[in-house]
């Protein structure tokens, strides 16, 4: 009952989209379960990064380096899957190269105190010098990763065929996000990362291995970049492109502050940006307004921007988040 008061704007929400979906399901069935399916499908990577950025800014470190981390994971994971011909090297490759990069950044920031803004525009510079410079064309994979029906979940009228009737990836981000929810706020993991993101001194007097922590929460972070890099070039597609996570990275940091570093408040933002750009395709491919695609285009950014502004100042981030702890200060 306190979680419900104390999330009753978001519950209430969440309650009159999922009416309003039904309504637009029972007046046009195909094209309701078309845009929703499009919504989850450019959601799923905003998901999974909006998670890294939960992870790391929870534990008191800023990753804007989730765009970089995404880009290597793609190139990885294809590349990989290309040279063995197998998807499993594959997406086993994109985790890896995600896990490396969150390394990276964990030790250089945590251990080596180097300004996290600077090393995640590092990582970001890196990741696409590396991508262009060692990108090849025409190479192919066997096959992209194939999609499931969860037995009877899938059944279920419109939320079956949206979320139920994916890609092991996209199962993975629905499943990832409650999953961190619970770890962040039922566990004993989850009360220490929240108190070395919010007074890293007092942890630190209680006995956490702040240093420790830190390293360990945003290294295992870049999986979930990594991850998503994967979906992008083995699930969502079959290929990879130069650039290929075109700002899905930063999408995900504003989706991480709109969301208010709450993984289910994180999806709920995703979701949104999903169903705006699912819209603005809609827009596209009918005739039912006649303003010029490239406004079309901008509409979902456009509504973000106006969400954040409206969110300034209504959500306050992790009290030490940006901060370096030197043992002892």
């Amino acid at each position: 009952m306190e979680w419900l008061n104390r999330n009753k704007v978001w519950v209430g929400t969440a309650a009159l989209v999922l009416v309003a979906a039904y309504v637009f399901y029972f007046i046009n069935g195909t094209i309701a379960v078309s845009m929703f399916s499009n919504a989850w499908f450019l959601a799923v990577p905003l998901v999974l990064g909006a998670m890294v950025g939960v992870i790391g800014e929870r534990s008191g470190v800023v990753n804007i380096g989730i765009e970089g981390q995404m880009l290597v994971g793609a190139f990885a994971a294809f590349f990989a899957a290309a040279a063995t011909q197998s998807i499993v090297v594959g997406v086993i490759a994109g985790a890896l190269s995600g896990l490396a990069m969150g390394a990276f950044l964990a030790f250089t920031t945590v251990k080596g105190q180097l300004d996290q803004i600077i090393a995640g525009v590092v990582i970001n510079i890196i990741a696409t010098g590396i991508t262009s410079f060692y990108f090849e064309s025409g190479k192919t994979i066997p096959r992209g990763l194939p999609n499931f029906d969860v037995p009877l979940l899938s059944k279920i009228p419109l939320i079956g065929p949206v979320f139920f009737s994916d890609g092991p990836i996209a199962l993975f981000a629905l499943v990832i996000v409650f999953v961190i929810h619970v770890l962040l706020f039922k566990t004993k993991w989850g009360l220490r990362t929240r108190a070395v993101g919010e007074y890293p001194s007092a942890a630190d007097t209680a006995g956490i291995n702040v240093i420790a922590l830190r390293l360990v929460n945003v290294s295992l972070a870049g999986i979930l970049a990594g991850v998503a890099g994967t979906y992008l070039s083995m699930e969502a597609t079959s290929s990879f492109e130069r650039g290929m996570s075109s700002g899905r990275g930063f999408l995900a940091l504003a989706i991480l502050i709109f969301g208010a570093w709450r993984p289910m408040r994180a999806l709920a933002a995703a979701l949104f940006f999903g169903f705006m750009s699912a819209t603005a395709s809609q827009l596209q491919a009918s005739d039912v307004v006649n303003i010029p695609q490239q406004f079309i285009n901008l509409l979902p950014y456009v509504l973000t921007l106006v969400v954040l502004a409206a969110a300034a100042g209504r959500v306050r981030a992790p009290g030490a988040v940006g901060q370096p702890f030197v043992k002892g200060d």
